[in-house]
């Protein structure tokens, strides 16, 4: 069993290991920072080994997600404000998220944590205040569960044909009962929060038969993932770039793209062009291309 701890723990170090930080995001942290509202589902393009995992297997960027709550003195419960507090010792004005990660469990941390990185915001359209307390109350009620390595493999093998399993691999992850849990992952969480309000994020949809009636099935939350909260038709989807080309007509031709190869990295030069290399290939194809007729 100590050996089994061991190996875990050298296991979630190898796969929390994050390739080097971007000098600069692909978003505005501060615009971000200053538009959030508290039960916003952030989505990030992680860095790490078990992120590029998660971004094979989903076929999306998009491989953690956190909850926004805010700060601590927005909180109007009381008892909820303890609860938070007791998980987070920082200053009362640090705006603050929940998530499940990996080497770490549900935990309580800074925003500003990931302020470098690639972060989408999804949020939930028309929740009234009393359910949104009540999702991060949920959230709140699982801070300091372990993060469940065995569900994220068991995600994983959800992928595979079912068949070409053997019966003793097969998943547990459709022995679903809410509250037994003891261990979470960081997507799953957030699920059972919304769950636990009957907020849905990506519903079965069936057919009853009758007069083109439907029903809804909430679908079970450990198998959600964050990409399903960016194609869920229920939460409204904010980006802010960090040249923003939505300001006035053609402002994206004044973007500051980089005309040498002198900036990028060795491993970059085959992964991006530069505007004299755009041009070189403008001029190449001049003869080939259609140009309109001018009017006499």
């Amino acid at each position: 069993m100590m050996l089994f701890s061991v190996i875990s723990r050298l296991a979630e170090r190898w796969l929390m290991r994050e390739i080097k930080q971007p000098d600069t995001s692909l978003c505005d942290f501060e615009r971000i920072r200053h538009e959030l509202k508290s039960c916003d589902v952030l989505l990030i393009e992680g860095r790490s080994r078990v992120s590029k995992i998660i971004q094979y297997l989903t076929q999306s960027n998009w491989t953690h997600s956190a909850l926004y709550i805010g700060r601590i003195y927005d909180i109007e419960n009381i008892q909820l404000r303890s609860t938070i507090r007791a998980y987070y010792d920082g200053p009362e004005e640090e705006q603050l998220i929940i998530e499940s990660e990996l080497g770490l469990g549900t935990v309580v941390r800074p925003l500003k944590n990931y302020k470098k990185e690639h972060i989408r915001i999804c949020r939930p359209k028309n929740l009234g205040h009393n359910d949104g307390e009540q999702i991060i109350t949920y959230a709140a009620s699982q801070l300091g569960k372990k993060y469940s390595a065995r569900q994220a493999f068991d995600l994983m093998r959800f992928f595979f044909p079912y068949k070409a399993l053997p019966p003793r691999l097969g998943s547990s992850l459709f022995k679903f009962k809410p509250g037994n849990a003891t261990k979470t992952v960081c997507s799953s969480m957030i699920a059972e929060a919304f769950y636990f309000i009957q907020y849905p994020i990506l519903p079965l949809v069936k057919s009853t038969g009758e007069d083109n009636k439907v029903k809804l099935y909430q679908r079970n939350p450990k198998l959600c993932t964050p990409k399903d909260f960016d194609y869920s038709p229920y939460f409204e989807i904010i980006k802010y770039p960090f040249f923003d080309c939505s300001h006035y007509y053609g402002s994206y031709k004044l973007l500051p793209w980089g005309n040498d190869e002198q900036q990028l990295q060795a491993e970059e030069n085959y992964l991006y062009i530069t505007q004299e290399q755009i041009e070189e290939l403008k001029n190449a194809n001049n003869s080939s291309v259609l140009l309109p007729k001018e009017k006499s």
